[in-house]
């Protein structure tokens, strides 16, 4: 069953309802490139008048995650898939509309052919950089990926 911006946005209402009600919203995945959505509201503002660094980090992560539980499905295997670490850098305030692209989809077909060949967990480091509506870059995070498994 492929996965859609739909299955994948209905799937935060129910799983995730914290990142729906921030307002993320997956807009655009395939298997190399995933593109979120958050706009700066109310529910999702930080006392300095911009987007919490968390809801940035929803979207962001969203980005990433979405294109790895997309190619575990593919594979018609049983794997886990949880973030082990993480790093951000916010360069900008995040006003407006803020999307995040992660261009690391190709990482993710190889650590899960290892991951089955050799049974052993796999790490992977995914990018999502977000930007503004001037393409300004406003916050970057890198998540480490690991994928193992079930038994």
């Amino acid at each position: 069953m492929a996965v859609t911006t739909s299955k994948i946005n209905a799937f935060l209402f129910f799983k995730l309802p914290s990142a729906w009600w921030c307002g993320v919203r997956l807009a655009y995945i395939d298997n190399t490139k995933a593109i979120t959505t958050v706009k700066h509201r109310w529910i999702n503002q930080n006392p300095f008048n911009s987007m919490f660094w968390a809801v940035q980090g929803m979207a962001a992560e969203l980005a990433t995650g979405a294109m790895v539980s997309s190619q575990i499905a593919d594979s018609g295997k049983r794997i886990s898939m949880l973030v082990q670490n993480n790093n951000a850098n916010f360069s900008k305030k995040a006003t407006g509309l803020i999307t995040f692209t992660c261009e690391d989809g190709h990482l993710i077909k190889d650590a899960i052919a290892k991951t089955i060949a050799t049974k052993e967990g796999q790490t992977i480091w995914m990018k999502s950089v977000g930007v503004n509506k001037e393409g300004v870059i406003v916050s970057t995070f890198n998540f480490e990926w690991t994928l193992r498994l079930k038994s």
